[in-house]
């Protein structure tokens, strides 16, 4: 398990060529589960950059594997908003650390990766969302939750040809099959989404520890219920042990507090 950054955060940024800023908030919180010996979850937490990194392997490859994206996705630390475009970099330069971690394994090693990095689009502050793998963003406003990324699932083809209902999904026997990793000596391909960054927006960033435990609803209330964002990651870590705590869970909420982008 890596950690890069504060637990819980504040970033005041100024907009280049506007008199306004960006202001947000964001806490990670994450658990090993009941049932795992290791944590092999990662995550980076540190404006201008979050992700969560869920590492396959076993006997810590897995956590190597995780470790690998955050410390290379960290390394793009430095200005206040970034090029999207360098995410895909960063990836590459994982995917290699991966294949050293990997030396021996006859499985392979991997993990998956979803994030958010804070870039301009017309002078205007946006999240760049980007996803490789089953690990999620949702983005919650005006009381309504969004799954924003797409899962690199089997179960996820299966809903998308028709096959399996969503509901069906969500215990399918095979829930656990990935159709696309960081690692595994394959070329990172990750999907991007642009979000603008308005105020009252918030970002849950997590590992499938979460949703693996709790539907979308239950996700949905707890970020309803209006609590800091300390508390919102920690009270949705607790909900996914209660629920069972199978896996490790980890959970980054990320709030925009005051934006031009409104």
């Amino acid at each position: 398990m890596t950690v890069i950054g504060p637990a819980n955060g504040r970033a005041d940024i100024e907009i280049p060529g506007a008199d306004s800023k960006l202001s947000i908030v964001w806490a990670a919180a994450t658990d090993v589960g009941r049932k795992r010996k290791a944590n092999e979850d990662s995550l980076i937490a540190d404006a201008p950059i979050f992700a969560v990194a869920d590492g396959m392997g076993g006997h810590l490859a897995g956590d190597r594997a995780s470790d690998a994206v955050v410390s290379r996705l960290a390394e793009l630390r430095g200005p206040d908003f970034i090029d999207p475009a360098t995410v895909e970099g960063a990836l590459v330069l994982a995917t290699d650390d991966i294949e050293v971690v990997s030396a021996g394994s006859e499985l392979g090693v991997g993990t998956t990766v979803t994030g958010a990095v804070l870039t301009l689009e017309d002078g205007h502050p946006h999240f760049a969302v980007f996803n490789i793998g089953d690990s999620r963003v949702y983005r919650f406003e005006r009381n309504e939750l969004v799954q924003v990324t797409v899962d690199h699932s089997l179960v996820q083809e299966l809903v998308d040809s028709g096959l399996i209902t969503s509901a069906q999904a969500i215990n399918h026997p095979e829930g656990n099959v990935i159709t696309r990793a960081v690692g595994f000596q394959a070329q990172p391909q990750p999907d991007y989404w642009m979000l603008p960054a308005r105020a009252g927006m918030r970002l849950v960033l997590c590992s499938d520890g979460l949703t693996g435990e709790i539907g979308d609803e239950r996700i949905r209330l707890h970020l309803a219920a209006g609590l800091s964002v300390s508390e919102t990651a920690s009270s949705l870590v607790d909900a996914a042990l209660a629920s069972g705590g199978r896996d490790n869970v980890t959970v980054v909420v990320i709030e925009v507090v005051d934006s031009p982008s409104n």
